[in-house]
């Protein structure tokens, strides 16, 4: 059986071959690379190995662009791992007051993971993030429990119940209220697909800062993003009324949206003037539950249906950008890029039927347990040592380290687009007591 080493491992060839591929794409489609000059192979016995990449030239003056990038489907279930990720990462910051929002550039959110980056980066009436990421937990484990279809849709009982009933995305309307994309702290993005155009659309703070037809308010940004595909589309329009869209989820759209932040921050120069590569970034990217559950049962079915089909076909798009991610960042994976997922994760012993919400965030705290699964270059994936609650912990005295170095830079390294039109108020209204407090809205630069 001599034979069998080979079989298992691609050879240096091979893998010389598959990198020098990437490496043109990763230039030609991110870094805007246009030389179509092959690479050539050396035959020498030295250069049979992969070459590692060779550093850029440059080095950004005061740090790296810190992104935040979370998964979602349509149902709050989908984020339950990712707002316990952030609700440890927060706790990781060393200072009670310190909120993700903080210490991200930019959050990019599909389907419930928008939801959830919303919650985090939309500016509450105090000017801090509207919730906190343990507040954020509970809310996603109390909507996970209290709809019986395990959507967003309303509650089996309480007050709540007939008003959501009658208005379509009546919870998130009572989130946000009428804030809209102009009023989150910090760049955020989050996908749906147009129905109107067949094709995805981004929702950006960027753009709503250049054009009040690209300003939407963030209750239809949520509900856009996480309507399911088997359901009407979400027929919406942005603040002014000039751009109308009629949108299903962001899952069939974008279930992993990390690489469009990326491609963000690497092609918005006037934001993010010192972003030139990988070297210059720091992503975090959180993966949602794993598909093929039952929402009323809470047990993976044998036989999936057509929506679950559709999350299962949108994890596997999800898992091919965690691989093309970590390949286009090389050998800094390891430093400037971390993923977190559930590795075969599926909510069987916590019913959302039967389950009340603390058992839901300790069945999130105990995959947090769970050994890190990192993406390896052309070698799948592979079970680290380090859990994820540990990787996370890490992540979060690195983005310590990058805040202070801001403090100490005279340089900044984003520079945040101002409203060009503010509005004169935001009605931003507390779901947890239900009061409504009227604020004024003001936009600055943010570095």
């Amino acid at each position: 059986m001599a034979s069998a080493p080979a079989l298992l491992e691609p050879g240096v060839d091979v893998d010389r071959l598959s990198y020098e591929i990437f490496s043109i794409l990763e230039s030609k489609f991110l870094f805007g690379f246009d030389d179509h000059k092959p690479l050539p192979l050396q035959s020498s016995p030295a250069a049979a190995s992969p070459v590692p990449p060779q550093p850029p030239a440059h080095r950004t003056p005061a740090g790296r662009v810190r992104i935040l990038s979370v998964d979602g489907g349509c149902r709050p279930s989908d984020a339950l791992l990712a707002a316990a990720s952030l609700a440890l990462l927060e706790s990781f910051l060393r200072d009670p007051s310190a909120r993700v929002a903080d210490f991200f550039d930019v959050a990019a959110g599909s389907g419930a993971g928008g939801v959830l980056v919303a919650m985090l980066f939309t500016r509450g009436p105090d000017g801090r993030p509207l919730f906190a990421a343990d507040e954020a937990l509970r809310l996603f484990a109390a909507w996970s429990t209290g709809s019986p279809s395990g959507s967003f849709g309303p509650p089996r009982k309480g007050p709540l119940g007939w008003v959501l009933r009658r208005k379509p995305g009546g919870l998130f309307r009572r989130v946000f209220g009428d804030a809209t994309l102009r009023d989150t702290l910090k760049p955020v993005l989050v996908p749906c697909y147009d129905l109107a155009t067949g094709a995805p659309f981004l929702f950006s703070r960027a753009d709503a800062m250049e054009a009040d037809g690209y300003d939407f308010r963030i209750w239809e940004v949520c509900a856009a993003t996480c309507a399911s595909a088997a359901a009407a589309a979400v027929e919406m329009s942005s603040a002014d009324g000039r751009t109308r869209i009629a949108a299903v989820g962001g899952g069939v759209a974008m279930g992993n949206p990390a690489a469009s932040a990326i491609t963000h921050v690497l092609n918005n120069k006037q934001e993010f003037p010192f972003a030139a590569g990988v070297d210059d970034l720091m992503v975090l990217s959180l993966g949602s539950c794993a598909a093929g559950v039952d929402s009323a049962s809470g047990r993976r079915r044998a036989v999936p249906s057509a929506a679950e089909l559709v999350r299962i076909a949108g994890e596997g798009v999800a898992d091919m950008v965690d691989q093309a991610i970590a390949m286009a960042f090389g050998h800094n994976r390891t430093s400037n890029y971390v993923r977190i997922q559930a590795n075969g994760f599926g909510l069987d012993n916590y019913s959302p039927r039967t389950s009340n919400a603390d058992r839901l965030i300790c069945a999130m705290e105990e995959r947090l347990s769970q050994r890190n699964v990192e993406s390896l270059l052309f070698r799948g994936t592979k079970i680290l040592d380090q859990t994820n609650a540990e990787k996370l912990e890490w992540f979060a005295s690195e983005l310590i380290k990058e805040h202070e170095r801001r403090k100490k830079s005279l340089i900044p390294i984003i520079l945040l687009k101002q409203v060009m039109t503010p509005r004169s108020s935001t009605a931003t209204t507390n779901v947890i007591t239900g009061t409504t407090t009227t604020s004024t809205t003001s936009t600055s630069a943010s570095l």
